[in-house]
């Protein structure tokens, strides 16, 4: 429950990075008519992103109960803090350095070709393949909310902690399709400061969580470590 509660919290939090990579795509939604119909558009939209994200988390928990088996949840866990506080250190310049004949790239190529066309079609169900298509798109919170599922260990609560963090998402993408660009940039500036902080302490969380110190809820006792504690008998 902890878990879930902090992808929430994370997604919450990131809302207005949220809106400054993704918002664009929702203030141009076409609309069936004026106005009545945008809530409808908006809610399909973001369920689309929803289905996405839960489909992610439920493919990366299972690749975490595979690695949790072989007996390597808590390096895993402590593997994944790491690798978040590292990312928040590593300069900006490093991150943006990303070969346009990658694999990867390709991708987010097709993915950016499909969603131009579901643009221009005017249907919910146009939105919702247009909202699936905008959870594929890479993203530095989404990536955060993949290591949580991974570190879940379980394919049904990788797929819970990443819908947590894209209900957390949700108020502010759905705002956006009415407010506009109204909040100040001011508010969300300080919010986006404030992110890479929230990513150490989780980064600090999953670290903690794989040390497997018996505090309850902050360091549990994992399996794999209570697996390990050997009994000798006389």
């Amino acid at each position: 429950m902890a878990a879930l509660f902090t992808a929430f919290a994370v997604g919450l939090l990131g809302s207005f990075h949220c809106v400054g990579m993704c918002g664009p795509i929702a203030l141009a939604l076409p609309s069936v008519r004026p106005t009545p119909q945008r809530a409808m558009s908006s809610l399909v939209y973001n369920a689309g992103r929803l289905f996405t994200y839960g489909l992610l988390g439920a493919i990366f928990g299972l690749i975490g109960q595979g690695l949790a088996i072989a007996g390597l949840q808590q390096s895993l866990s402590i593997g994944i803090g790491i690798l978040m506080i590292v990312a928040m250190i590593i300069p900006f310049a490093w991150k943006r350095q990303l070969n346009p004949n990658s694999t990867i790239s390709r991708g987010i190529v097709w993915v950016k070709v499909r969603m131009q066309h579901w643009l221009q079609v005017r249907t919910y169900g146009a939105r919702f393949v247009l909202g699936s298509l905008n959870g594929l798109l890479p993203c530095g919170l989404v990536y955060l909310g993949i290591a949580g599922a991974i570190a879940s260990s379980d394919m049904l609560l990788g797929a819970l902690y990443m819908l947590a963090f894209g209900l957390g998402t949700f108020p502010a993408m759905t705002l956006i399709s009415f407010l506009g660009n109204s909040i100040r940039v001011g508010v969300r500036n300080r919010i986006r400061t404030a992110i890479p902080v929230f990513v150490v302490v989780i980064g600090v969380f999953f670290i903690l969580r794989g040390l497997s110190l018996d505090i309850p809820y902050l360091s549990p006792v994992l399996p794999s470590s209570a697996g390990s504690e050997t009994v000798i008998c006389h």
